[in-house]
């Protein structure tokens, strides 16, 4: 191509209009060339619907009003969660046939989008997809049943722990060397939690132990995250994780299936269906802005977590638990202003 430019010259008006033709030729070509080695290239076949989700311009308005949706969906599935695992809607559903529902209606959900958009698949790495669906089932499970036992914003803010934990496997996982910053957010975040254990109380309450679990297996999700992002687009990894999640969630229901009543059925499919909605929040806006400012926007679920615990059950954040989830805030913040430094561009 260098060769090409430099044997032209500018010998007339018709050589000038040709050599334009030529270059913009060449810029297109190198445009999509760039485009493909990204993955950013839309896909031609399938109109304005297989463009929906490609990266789009910086919008860090619309990307924290998708944020905030996002936790506010969030934190309705844990709600549903808690009305299943108690007397709510009828006899109390195991956590590992809430988990199914969620994985079973989030599935047909995602599936019917991706039918809809159609968007580019490629190859996928099939053994990290299942790594990362083992983890990401049992820390769904694991949140639900605490759900259950504790208040909706304790086990909220404990599994804000999961990218303490992460930080910490992508050590000897990802190789990943970690600073003193990223240590003290980590101490901050683990501090707050064993607050939230209320070990005053004379004993650790086990909906606390199973909030906990489930940020250690969220965290360790993250680090299977990593290994996709960049690799696969996102419909690709939703319908590949929630596909795998129904196949492992339905061969773990069968030992404690309990047939639900039509409430059940129904908030069964609402924790389906708000987290699909979720996770293509979160995915949309995260199209949108930087992760370190997206992330902080995404802590309001423990605020809309409280508020519908409060309003619905009637249970309201004491001292403990606002000072807890407060000392994890404080952790979970510094660690992701950090990650925003590390990864800003120098200028």
């Amino acid at each position: 191509m260098v060769l090409r430019f430099a044997r032209m010259k500018p010998d007339g008006l018709h050589d000038r209009a040709r050599h334009g033709v030529v270059f913009r030729q060449w810029h297109t070509r190198i445009c999509w060339w760039v485009a493909g080695c990204y993955r950013l290239q839309p896909d031609m076949r399938h109109g304005k619907a297989a463009r929906m989700f490609t990266p789009r311009a910086p919008n860090p308005g619309l990307a924290a009003l998708l944020t905030l949706l996002a936790a506010a969906l969030l934190a309705g599935t844990t709600l549903l969660a808690k009305a299943l695992g108690t007397q709510a809607l009828g006899p109390p559903l195991h956590a590992l046939q809430v988990s199914h529902g969620r994985f079973l209606f989030a599935f047909l959900a995602i599936a019917t989008m991706t039918a809809l958009i159609r968007p580019r698949f490629n190859r996928p790495d099939l053994a990290t997809h299942a790594k990362r669906s083992c983890f990401g089932w049992a820390g769904v499970t694991l949140m639900f049943a605490a759900a259950a036992f504790i208040p909706l914003s304790d086990a909220t803010a404990i599994s804000f722990l999961n990218p303490v934990f992460g930080m910490m496997l992508a050590i000897p996982l990802l190789g990943e060397r970690v600073g003193p910053i990223r240590w003290c957010a980590a101490a901050i975040g683990l501090a707050g939690a064993a607050i939230l254990m209320r070990p005053g109380s004379g004993a650790i309450a086990p909906g606390a132990l199973l909030a906990l679990g489930a940020a250690m297996c969220l965290g360790a999700e993250l680090i299977f995250i990593k290994r996709l992002s960049g690799r696969e687009g996102p419909w690709q990894i939703l319908l590949i994780n929630n596909a795998i999640g129904l196949s492992i969630a339905t061969l773990a229901v069968i030992w404690v299936w309990a047939a639900p009543t039509p409430a059940q059925w129904a908030a069964l499919a609402g924790i389906g269906l708000l987290m699909a909605l979720a996770q293509a929040c979160f995915v949309n806006a995260m199209a949108r802005g930087d992760a370190s400012y997206v992330a902080p926007f995404f802590y309001t679920a423990l605020v809309f977590a409280a508020l519908y615990d409060g309003v619905i059950f009637g249970v309201w954040p004491d001292w403990v638990s606002v000072t807890g989830a407060a000392v994890v805030l404080c952790g979970a913040g510094l660690l992701v202003w950090r990650e925003g430094r590390r990864r800003a561009p120098v200028t």
